[in-house]
């Protein structure tokens, strides 16, 4: 069962700005990334479902998270089907994320109170997830949609609408001042912001630092 309501969990997406995302099928690895994010300043992470293990190790570690990091808002990425997301929610996940647009999930998460955030790519789809009760939609892959001018193209006629690119924004300055300039609630970061490389090397600090620099950014351009 979800720890943190819906309304917690969407407002900290909207107040961080930030979700990173990543997976990895050894949990002292991924515990130490969570870790590594909340140390920089993340209440959300976004745990995908992609290894043969996914749901084992999600398990533990959001139990793990509920004792030594409670702050932390852990939920549940790559979710394509409605069992599937019934069996994470059963497990603590917060919110479910997921590539494309499953009314099925739309409906389970409504009946339990999770925030579902879909993965659309044109304004119809956008609009489907809305009134469906969507509140943050993620629009994937990002880059390849239109990047942060259809961002900005879409909040034009639909100011209300709260996106989150997932999938062609990089850990750079430019490129998340650029979303967060055109209008992204939030932004979900992968394997740009939890590098292989650094988590092959045991070197999570550098991903605490990368996050920290991430939410500086965020920050910057929000008030400018």
């Amino acid at each position: 069962m979800a720890r943190f309501d819906r309304m917690t969990v969407l407002n900290a997406m909207l107040e961080t700005g930030l979700a990173p995302v990543f997976y990895n099928g050894d949990v002292e690895v991924a515990k130490k990334i969570v870790t590594a994010c909340a140390e920089g300043g993340a209440r959300i992470v976004e745990f995908t479902n992609r290894g043969d293990r996914a749901w084992d190790v999600f398990s533990e570690l959001v139990a793990w998270a509920d004792e030594a990091r409670p702050g932390v808002i852990l939920g549940v990425g790559s979710v394509v089907d409605a069992p599937t997301a019934a069996l994470y929610v059963a497990s603590g996940a917060n919110f479910v994320v997921g590539p494309m647009l499953n009314p099925e999930i739309a409906r389970l998460c409504n009946r339990r109170k999770v925030a579902y955030s879909p993965g659309c790519g044109s304004v119809s789809e956008i609009s489907e997830a809305e009134e469906l009760g969507v509140e943050i939609v993620k629009i994937f892959p990002g880059g390849q949609v239109g990047g942060p001018p259809f961002v900005k193209a879409v909040r034009g006629p639909m100011p209300w609408t709260r996106i989150m690119p997932t999938g062609g924004v990089d850990a750079t300055e430019e490129s998340v001042k650029g979303w967060i300039e055109a209008g992204a609630a939030c932004l979900g970061m992968g394997s740009k912001l939890i590098r292989k490389d650094l988590v092959a090397a045991g070197d999570f600090d550098s991903i605490r630092d990368n996050v920290t620099r991430v939410l500086a950014w965020i920050q910057e351009a929000r008030e400018s």
